[in-house]
């Protein structure tokens, strides 16, 4: 970030698209996972389908993470949250740890329709933790700086 741009400000503008992309994404792993994807599944070596199961896990894992996120920043806009209630560690973005197809070459092997949604989840997650990275980097915690900023904004 250079000196005359503004750190990232996290409104309703930002929240809502990444809410509805995040739920849709939801849904789309759920239906692929729970359905289409057994069948995909069954196709695979035995280690490829613990790596499949555990992928989808990851997948859900992340998406419920950016979801719960989103949703403490939709209630501290919305005024249900205050700033200190949100900014307690349990409300930071959670970990999932990676997917990443450099350092599991068996990613590879999985079929297209779950390789689609690890890394879509996977770029959705970094996105977001972009933005919380962003806000905790300017000296607040990702609530606190919402209220602020949403302060400043009206």
């Amino acid at each position: 970030m250079t000196e005359t741009s503004s750190p990232t400000v996290l409104t309703p503008a930002l929240i809502d698209p990444l809410y509805a992309e995040a739920l849709a994404l939801a849904d789309e792993a759920r239906g692929y996972f729970a359905q289409t994807g057994q069948d995909d599944r069954l196709d695979l070596e035995p280690m490829e389908r613990v790596l499949f199961s555990c992928e989808s896990l990851k997948v859900t894992t992340r998406l419920m993470h950016v979801i719960s996120w989103l949703m403490v920043g939709k209630a501290v806009a919305a005024g249900e949250m205050t700033p200190a209630e949100a900014s307690v560690p349990e409300r930071r973005l959670g970990f999932v740890e990676g997917s990443d197809e450099t350092k599991e070459p068996r990613l590879t092997r999985l079929p297209a329709p779950a390789l689609a949604l690890i890394r879509r989840s996977r770029e959705l997650y970094e996105r977001v933790s972009r933005i919380e990275a962003s806000l905790m980097e300017h000296g607040q915690g990702g609530a606190r700086a919402l209220q602020d900023r949403l302060g400043e904004a009206f």
